[in-house]
């Protein structure tokens, strides 16, 4: 297959500092479209991946998952996108779809894995995927969504992770203008879940630890803030909550927030990968019909709904703007959560 050069930035090592570098991408298939980034969020799973925190990272890794950009070639049997569409790549850009859960269009269940957007198995050029920080990117059109133009691109970015990581939850759960959501956590996943809860109608409460972030999370759109250090503001919402949102990245003790979802209430972790300490206290679960779920990105037909709903209310991303060779920089400022709420690369600077 023909390649051809572009340049991206990305880690050599486990404890190498991202820096520029060459990599090859397929030339166009039939079926493929070619698209030059123009914007690239920044998601804890990039610096993850990119030190290795997780296992698996095979090097070089150039991160990225969070894609928009302009098309500049589309393949023979292309028909959904032309030459300067605006498009948008998330997470996963292959699966095997003929799974039963990739014929429902839930791809981020594929039973065989899907392929992520990087650190991937690629199918075409053998080794592995290489993400958005780079100057373009070829992608099936399966996996390529159209991107609403009257909203502000840069800030869409991070819709394509952050924003379906928390829009498919409250999908699954119904969330509607009679629902009641809580929200743990108001970072890069929290702050969309409270926007885009607050657009499908729900009245939104975030649960915050310390006051400081009450302003902030009210100008996003909460009704409510409960601070959840505080033993009465917390009884104060017993069995009130139809879905709680959870996107605390750490072990955290989920018990005080089951006690208040309402009888049927869902306790969704989308932040948190591991064991629960302390452990689960099942008796309120019994005695309410309660659930401690988990749930990941959506499928590429939910995302482009996400999408459309976004544009259609007028719904982004808060975001910082950073150049490309910032982003070591970047990564040590978001351990720190010196970020409102999502950094986004100007790839124009690459």
């Amino acid at each position: 297959m023909n390649t051809f050069t572009v340049k991206a930035y990305g880690a050599e090592s486990t404890t190498a500092d991202l820096k520029e570098m060459n990599i090859e991408r397929r030339e166009i298939t039939s079926k493929d479209v070619e698209i030059e980034i123009l914007y690239c969020g920044v998601c804890h799973s990039d610096l993850h991946t990119a030190r290795n925190d997780w296992g698996g990272t095979i090097y070089p890794a150039v991160p990225g998952h969070e894609i928009v950009g302009r098309i500049t070639k589309v393949g023979s049997e292309v028909s959904k996108f032309k030459v300067g569409d605006i498009a948008g790549v998330g997470c996963i850009v292959d699966s095997c779809g003929h799974c039963n859960s990739c014929k429902h269009d839930l791809e981020q269940y594929c039973e065989n894995g899907f392929t992520g957007t990087y650190n991937g198995k690629d199918e075409h050029l053998g080794g592995h995927t290489f993400g958005g920080y780079s100057q373009k990117v070829v992608v099936d059109s399966h996996h390529v969504l159209k991107v609403p133009e009257n909203l502000d691109l840069a800030a869409v970015a991070p819709l394509l992770c952050a924003g379906i990581t928390t829009w498919s939850p409250l999908r699954h759960w119904n969330v509607g203008p009679n629902s009641k959501v809580a929200v743990v956590g108001l970072g890069g996943l929290g702050h969309m879940a409270i926007k885009l809860a607050k657009g499908l109608g729900a009245e939104v409460t975030l649960f915050s630890r310390t006051p400081g972030k009450t302003e902030d999370a009210k100008q996003l759109g909460a009704d409510h803030v409960i601070i959840s250090t505080d033993e009465s503001q917390m009884d104060s919402v017993k069995g009130k909550f139809d879905l709680i949102i959870d996107t605390v990245p750490y072990v955290h003790d989920v018990n005080p927030y089951v006690t208040t979802l309402n009888i049927n209430g869902t306790h969704v972790l989308v932040g948190y990968l591991g064991g629960l300490e302390p452990i689960l206290n099942t008796v309120p679960m019994i005695l309410g019909r309660k659930s401690v779920a988990g749930s990941v990105i959506g499928g590429i037909a939910e995302t482009q709904e996400m999408l459309d709903f976004c544009g259609e209310h007028n719904i982004v991303s808060e975001i910082e703007m950073i150049k490309m060779q910032d982003i070591n920089k970047a990564y040590e400022r978001m351990l720190k959560s010196d970020v409102r709420y999502r950094f986004v690369i100007d790839m124009q600077s690459l």
